[in-house]
């Protein structure tokens, strides 16, 4: 029986995502969803096949000798490629997925954490290893790397001991390692991961996340009243809010702190894992803010920085919203998952990877690109 909306990772199904993404729509115009769109994702199922055969077929052909992907900037690139090639349905004994697994279980610390010894990643690494060890455990094989990296993570959020009170603007975040500044790209890692090992929306690392997040939010409520809450409002996100006003004012000479595509959509995906409803203002404005701009050309804001970093997080986001379509700024509507096989479908090279241009944040490194766009693919499965 084909379902009337998908909603994937433990988010309402059914009638519920429906009623959800129905209720975006009235409340703001700015998701529709019809009969007909909700009973059929779009997606060109060969082109997606192809596509993601091509990448799987990619992977085996650039795996290191010891199951590396990308080795010299750390375990990120493997994991992550893992994560993506067995979210496509391949089981832990293909032997692209055995190797890399094997590799990353030599990462696993007495501490808990996954990370290569003096890696000032420690926390986002973790995250992205406990992930891709928790897709693999359908038989319980890691359930103690997954438990204890979980313990691990938890202990890395600001404000989970007694460091940081709940009116610091650190608090609820997570960095990339220690005791470094929580930004909302790391701490939606943290979010997604304790999702991944069955966190429920009321676990309190989640609730405290949420204080995060909402203050990274260009909306000034009762849950954001930083100094730079109002200067934007436009309902987008922003990488911290860890930031005082004379480093803001560096940026933008008013002190305002841009909104951005990737950033929008991991606050958003964060706020629904967290429990927060539809017709929460912060929802609404988020919603919003994707509407007026839709792009698959580039990362709003960014233009082609962090491009398939930015594929990952909408298509994240956009599944677990429960919309099938969304109207744009003209109303035109967009059955996001075609559009992005399209647009992945496009953009992949002839050995099956993909690559950006613009190396910032390592993005012209082809493993790290391909595991993102792979994983983005795998949130537009046909059904």
């Amino acid at each position: 029986m084909q379902k009337m909306v998908r909603r994937r990772e433990g988010v309402c199904r059914g009638r519920c995502a429906l009623v959800f993404a129905v209720s975006c729509a009235l409340l703001m115009g700015a998701t529709t969803v019809s009969a007909a769109d909700a009973n059929k994702t779009g997606v060109d199922s060969e082109k997606y096949e192809k596509a993601v055969s091509k990448a799987v077929q990619y992977f085996e052909t650039a795996q290191g000798e010891d199951g590396s992907f990308s080795a010299q900037v750390g375990i990120g690139p493997t994991a992550l490629a893992t994560l993506a090639i067995l979210r496509t349905g391949r089981s832990v004994d293909t032997p692209v997925v055995a190797k890399a697994l094997k590799y990353l279980e030599t990462f696993v610390r007495p501490d808990g954490g996954i990370y290569p010894q003096g890696s000032r990643l420690a926390n986002y690494e973790t995250c992205i290893g406990l992930m891709c060890f928790q897709q693999a455990n359908k038989d319980g094989r890691y359930d103690k790397i997954v438990n204890r990296a979980e313990a691990f993570i938890r202990k890395g959020q600001w404000g989970a001991g007694d460091e940081k009170d709940k009116s610091d603007r650190y608090y609820g975040g997570a960095g990339y390692a220690g005791a470094s500044r929580p930004d909302l790209s790391n701490t939606a890692f943290l979010v997604d991961t304790l999702k991944a090992a069955g966190a429920d929306s009321n676990d309190a690392a989640l609730q405290r996340a949420l204080v995060f997040v909402s203050r990274c939010q260009n909306l000034e409520t009762e849950h954001n009243t930083t100094s730079f809450a109002a200067k934007v409002n436009d309902g987008g996100f922003y990488y911290t809010c860890a930031i005082d006003e004379q480093d803001a004012t560096r940026e933008n000479p008013d002190g305002a702190l841009r909104s951005y595509g990737a950033m929008t959509y991991s606050g958003l995906k964060s706020m629904i894992y967290a429990g927060v409803s539809e017709d929460d203002p912060r929802v609404k404005a988020a919603v919003t803010w994707i509407a007026k701009n839709y792009s698959l050309e580039s990362n709003p804001g960014m233009g082609d920085a962090g491009l398939f970093y930015y594929y990952h997080t909408f298509s994240k986001a956009l599944d677990a919203l429960g919309a099938e379509t969304i109207d744009d700024a003209e109303g035109k509507q967009h059955n996001w998952r075609a559009e992005l096989v399209e647009e992945l479908a496009s953009r992949q090279q002839k050995n099956g990877s993909w690559v950006n241009e613009n190396r910032r944040w390592l993005e012209n490194d082809p493993n790290l690109c391909s595991a993102f766009a792979l994983l983005s693919l795998t949130y537009c499965q046909p059904e």
